[in-house]
């Protein structure tokens, strides 16, 4: 082989090699620019979702007000809240369980001191969004401090409460309910969180089943507001 065509074939194997090498970057090029769109894009639908999940379940329309605990009487109360959310209440709090009838909401005031959620809805609410509430009643939180029941002349479709804190919803499957059972059940401002929403002389009427009681004529010891024993207690007993 002669030293030209020698070289031409060292510069042939350059020129090959060299273009291998393109081919390489370019592909690498291709491949690092693919993964890190895929990279933005997945970052960016996470960051969408959770600022969307953020939005659905924002508790930011929350009304609260501030009520002294302990405030327990015999006589029917004027509340200032449809229904209510503190205040005033009767000596007895109402068993928490789901009622198809309206409750008195002396009672039901009473049972929020304790910790309970109430869920209230307009009595012409349609069954299948009853049902809806109902569902996530038993399924959200800790069920010995769940009230439902429905309740006259709200302001709202569904109505839910805690002591002190209100939230007027329209929908019983909008992501705030559960966020809102999550969060004030039992929740910070609870005076006396923990505290039984059953026993013996818990109420298990509704409001057209039985009056308000009377204020006894003698002297009477207020029902004991023992404390529910947790979760955990309550699989061991």
């Amino acid at each position: 082989m002669t030293k030209e065509k020698a070289q031409a074939r060292r510069e042939h194997l350059q020129k090959l090699r060299a273009e291998q090498k393109r081919k390489q970057r370019r592909a690498a090029l291709l491949m690092w620019g693919t993964g890190g769109l895929i990279i933005v894009v997945l970052v960016g639908l996470v960051g969408f979702y959770l600022i969307d999940q953020g939005r659905k379940t924002s508790l930011d329309a929350v009304a609260s007000v501030k009520y002294d605990g302990g405030q327990h009487v015999w006589n029917a109360v004027s509340y200032k809240e449809t229904p209510p959310v503190g205040g005033e209440h009767n000596n007895y709090w109402q068993q928490c369980a789901i009622y198809d009838q309206p409750i008195h909401s002396e009672h039901a005031v009473h049972s929020l001191e304790h910790g309970a959620v109430w869920i209230t809805y307009r009595p012409d609410l349609p069954k299948a969004q009853i049902d809806q509430l109902k569902e996530v009643a038993g399924a959200t939180g800790q069920q010995e401090y769940m009230l439902v029941s429905p309740f006259p002349n709200l302001p709202s479709p569904i109505v839910v409460s805690s002591w002190g804190h209100q939230l007027k919803l329209t929908d019983p499957a909008d992501p705030k309910l559960g966020a809102f059972i999550k969060r004030y059940q039992n929740g910070a401002d609870t005076p006396e969180p923990g505290a039984t929403c059953g026993g013996e002389t818990a109420v298990t009427t509704t409001a057209d089943q039985a009056p308000l009681p009377p204020e006894p004529q003698q002297q009477q010891q207020a029902p004991a507001e023992t404390v529910s024993p947790s979760p955990s207690q309550s699989q061991q007993q």
